[in-house]
């Protein structure tokens, strides 16, 4: 096994295994490779995970992060459309420690965010360790310590062939290999970076396997170069649907929307400022309520009455709405006029879909070439992570909510599960950082450190 230790909190750890090997490997297979990490494992290298990293190297803290895909922010890298740029103004998607480049655009585009996230892990030398899956993270109550298990899938070279020797005709053939290696990284703390949208959700739609069209999830979707002249069916109706819709518009395709459910659209911008930030200065003064009744006036002046539209408003406005469910309000950027001029058609909810086509609730029929999926994304954390009191086993996500979900029990910690966007990500990046460095800082001056107390 390997052994990387560059603090005395370790020592404890390595007396156990040299006096106790048995209850320390009991249950490790030995063909695990074992890793100490002095500071905590920090699991997801997206922007949550880097922020976390780059507050906790300001206070001395060393930290490592594990990293499931080949890059650092791989939902931003891979599983993102090519037009997407930040929704919000920059000021408000700034981490921790690092402000954007004065020469970006007040909405960075997705490339230039993705440039601003490399230079942020350069300079603050955040190294994840790519490629490797958590399999299963359990806190040991024994040591005291998180125990944490992924896996590597390599692939192995193609070797030569060679005549093989009689009896050994198996161990000589050539081909590729893909071998799975193990290893286990014992912390004393645990910080769940992974995020709200780890895995993409598909909707369980009656008939949507005998579709014959194509069906992709906008997690695959660059760009409607592919849609030209196909009419295609959205299915989602928030931010990302309907921005692919007008991405599709712009590639001369046919889009339909399905809106299921009632739905805020507010102009991104309010006489003069971003909608977000007019938001956040009137809240400073008057109560939620009215901020809502104040952004709903606006929004009926800009954009008019979208209910004539098919997208009627809930009831509640959308700051509460978002505070008691977390869902967002749609941010119109050109997807609403598209939809007055009818280039883009409302549609209700799915009833079935066919081999070429799709019933609706209203029993209207319609034929598509295509399905896209914008149904977003959800926690994989309940899959991995073994403990059932900071994280709800339902939806992966925290049971307290913001602004007291970014902390559990025994050093388990969780960024980006706020509902709040980088800057939410960014403030639970701080808390995390100031509270493991205050534990770090008072067990450096101990001669012992397993013998502790968790900060309350």
């Amino acid at each position: 096994m390997e052994f990387s230790s560059c603090h005395v909190n370790l020592r404890e750890i390595e007396g156990k295994q040299a006096n106790d090997p048995h209850r320390f490997n009991g249950k490790m297979s030995r063909t695990t490779r074992c890793v100490l990490v002095s500071g905590p494992v920090i699991v997801g290298a997206g922007p949550s995970g880097l922020a976390v990293a780059a507050c906790l190297k300001e206070k001395g803290v060393p930290s490592m992060v594990i990293e499931r895909a080949d890059c650092i922010a791989s939902l931003w890298q891979h599983q993102t459309y090519d037009r997407l740029s930040l929704h919000l103004p920059k000021k408000f998607c700034e981490l921790p420690l690092m402000r954007f480049p004065p020469n970006f655009p007040t909405y960075p585009s997705k490339g230039q965010f993705i440039q601003y996230l490399e230079n942020y892990a350069r300079k603050f030398e955040i190294n994840p360790v790519f490629n490797e899956t958590v399999q299963h993270a359990e806190f040991d109550q024994t040591l005291g310590f998180w125990r944490v298990k992924t896996s590597r899938r390599v692939v192995g070279p193609v070797r030569p062939w060679k005549p093989a020797k009689a009896g050994k005709a198996n161990e000589a053939r050539a081909k590729e290999g893909i071998t799975t290696t193990a290893t286990e990284y014992v912390c004393r703390w645990l910080v769940v970076a992974t995020g709200e949208n780890a895995e993409m959700v598909v909707p369980e739609l009656e008939g949507l396997e005998e579709f014959r069209g194509r069906v992709v999830h906008t997690s695959l979707y660059k760009n409607g170069e592919g849609f030209r002249g196909k009419k295609v069916l959205v299915v989602g109706c928030g931010n990302s649907g309907m921005e692919v819709c007008l991405d599709l518009c712009h590639h001369n395709a046919m889009p339909s929307i399905v809106v299921r459910d009632r739905v805020h659209i507010l102009p991104r911008e309010m006489l003069g400022w971003s909608t977000f930030g007019l938001s956040i200065w009137l809240l400073k003064w008057l109560p939620i309520s009215l901020v809502d009744k104040l952004l709903l006036f606006v929004a009926w002046f800009v954009l008019g009455d979208t209910s004539t539209l098919g997208l009627s408003r809930p009831q509640m406005g959308p700051l509460q709405l978002k505070n008691l469910s977390g869902k967002t309000p749609v941010l119109d950027v050109g997807t609403l006029d598209k939809i007055k001029s009818g280039d883009i058609k409302v549609c209700p909810g799915i009833k079935r879909v066919m081999n070429h086509a799709v019933e609706f609730v209203d029993a209207r029929i319609e034929y598509f070439d295509a399905i896209i999926l914008a149904t977003g994304y959800k926690s994989n954390v309940p899959s991995w992570l073994k403990e059932g009191q900071m994280f709800s086993e339902k939806d992966g996500l925290p049971r307290r909510p913001f602004p007291n979900g970014w902390k559990g029990e025994c050093g388990l910690y969780a960024v980006g599960f706020a509902k709040r966007g980088l800057l939410g990500a960014s403030m639970d990046a701080t808390r995390i950082a100031a509270d493991i460095g205050h534990c770090w800082n008072a067990e450096s001056k101990r001669f012992t450190t397993f013998d502790r107390s968790y900060s309350p």
